[in-house]
Formats: structure tokens, sequence, C-alpha cells
């Protein structure tokens, strides 16, 4: 039987909401309780849900395994480095910090203490993505496009770090080469920073990515588009639906029903549409279990705290080069 981790959340907003019903629901894990800031928050959902609240995080963080912060980034390196401290392991929500320098501190922490440190990013572990990602191979061309409905709530983060951060990691974690130039821009129409934004990143094999985010869109949208050699592979993340269409050389008999396409030297290719299975997982439950896995069974965390540090470093060079083209 394998062992169930003692969990706890830090903070109970909309999203660590969220993730306590999940953490309860998991066999993984055994929900200790949360804290939260606001004695009106805690009360509440301790009414609502019978979770039960701490009085401090430190008396949360000593109760549990690992902790799961769920706060507003501001406090994503405190409460982790105290978590650690304490030699506990860590889920932090995306972005992993506010600074890259705040991120190696966590990392250099977590190696002395020997804990585990995962970052929440989800797109990750959407089923689309589970589906098509181990056909991505070698892109020449990538392009997504991360659109939302305007939400207050969101507009006190820069749209790179909300909304196009989420591409940044998934594209870093399918591109095997380093990245070699960045250009961006963006412009601010409600918000004091930019409601919308683009960004092209050039890898060095070659490989162009070409990210578009906005915070004020008619309707929502989550989409990405890979571009590589005999192959065309299409997300949404939204509807959770994959497109995988691939090319061959076409065989000296070319079936009926064969779609064939011949180039101006006379190469033929026969193009057929592979349909792969999406499987049927909660995102959020999956990453949280896989971490679980991590932890009891020394497997390799699947988001590291290194990888988010890189997303974060590539979303920040982004966020610069952004507000300076919308000064």
């Amino acid at each position: 039987m394998s062992k169930t981790l003692k969990a706890g959340v830090l903070g109970a907003g909309h999203l660590g909401k969220i993730h306590l019903r999940l953490l309860n629901q998991s066999a993984k894990y055994d929900l200790v309780g949360f804290y939260d800031a606001s004695p009106e928050v805690r009360e509440k959902i301790t009414a609502e849900y019978g979770f039960k609240a701490f009085d401090s995080e430190d008396a949360l963080i000593a109760a549990v395994d690992v902790v799961d912060i769920v706060t507003p980034t501001l406090f994503h390196h405190k409460l982790a480095k105290k978590a650690i401290g304490m030699g506990k392991h860590i889920f932090l929500e995306k972005p992993i910090t506010q600074t890259v320098a705040e991120a190696d501190e966590l990392i250099a922490l977590a190696k002395t203490h020997q804990v585990l440190g995962q970052v929440g990013h989800v797109e990750r572990f959407n089923p689309a993505f589970l589906a098509v990602k181990d056909d991505i191979k070698e892109s020449m061309f990538i392009e997504t496009h991360r659109l939302a409905e305007f939400n207050p709530r969101g507009t006190d983060v820069p749209v790179v770090l909300d909304l196009m951060i989420h591409d940044i990691d998934t594209v870093l974690s399918l591109v095997n080469a380093s990245v070699r130039t960045i250009s961006a821009s963006g412009v601010a129409i409600i918000s004091e920073t930019p409601d919308i934004a683009n960004a092209r990143i050039e890898f060095e094999n070659g490989c162009v990515a070409n990210l578009t985010a906005s915070r004020i869109s008619l309707k929502n949208m989550r989409k990405a588009r890979f571009f590589q050699k005999d192959a065309y592979i299409s997300i949404d993340y939204f509807s959770k639906k994959v497109e995988v269409v691939k090319m061959q050389d076409a065989p000296e008999n070319v079936g009926d029903f064969d779609m064939v396409l011949e180039n101006a030297q006379g190469k033929k290719k026969r193009v057929f549409f592979d349909n792969p299975d999406v499987p049927e997982v909660n995102a959020i439950l999956m990453e949280l279990e896989c971490f679980a896995d991590a932890i009891v069974n020394n497997t390799p965390v699947i988001v590291p705290l290194e990888q988010g540090k890189n997303a974060l470093d590539v979303a920040l060079q982004i966020t610069t080069l952004v507000e300076k083209s919308s000064a």
C-alpha cells in the first residue's frame, strides 16, 4: 500500500478552494487543513466544506508533509522559503515567484533541505496536451493564442504573467534548445499594464514560437499549433480537442481514397489524419497526484522548480519588452 501524504493549503481564494476539494477527494493525500490570512474566509470555508482552518501559516506547515501554496504570487517566496526550511515539500502555483532571484533561492534551499517542489503549470496536464505531446518533435514553427474575456480580478498582474506564461512553459518544455532572441510588443487598453501582448521567441535550433495573449477578448480561446517536418498538430486546451495531420512518402500504388499531395519537383506525399485518444482526467487533480507520486516513489517531478523559473525568466523578459513598447 502506497503512503498517503499529509497536505495543507495556504491561500483559500478561488483556486485555493478547488485545490482543497481535490486534495480532499484524492486517495494519495490526507487533507489536514488550510490557512488563509482572512479570518472571514477561514470561517466561511470551514462552515461550507468542513475543512479544518489553522490559526497561522506556521501551524499548518508544521502539521503536514506537503504545503500547497495557492496565495497571490507576492507571498510565494516567503511562504515557500518557510516551508522548505521546515523540511516540507512544496507545490507552488504559477508563476513560481516574483523574481528569478527568488526562484533561484528556493531551488538552492530545496536541494539543501532535500525536499521536492513542483510549479502549477496546469496545461502540462491538460488532456488535449497529454494526447499529443509525444507527437510534437522538432517543431520549427509554433503559434499560440490565449485569449480571455475581461475580468477585473486579473488586471493586477501583467497579461504575460497571468496568461501567456502557460504557453511559455509548454513551449519551453517541448523545444529541445535554448532561447536565442525574444521580441515582443503590447498595448494597454483598460488596465495600467498591457492587456494584449505578442511575443516572438527564436531558439538556437531555428524554431520560432509566436505567442499571443489578451484579457479583453469577446470570447475565450486557448489554442496552440505546431508545424514540423511531415506533421501539423493542433491543440485546443479549452475544448480539450486535438488535430494531428501527418504526411509520409506516397507508396507506388496509391489507394482510391488516399489523399496525395505532389510538389513542384514531383515528390508525392500521402496525407493521413491521426486521432489520438484524449484521456478523461482532471488536470489539477492529476498535477497534484503526480507530485505525490514523485515524492513517494522518488521519481522525477514533471514541472520542477527549475522549469518554473525558466518560464518566469522568459515571461519577465517579454513583460519588460511589452511595457517598453506600450510606454
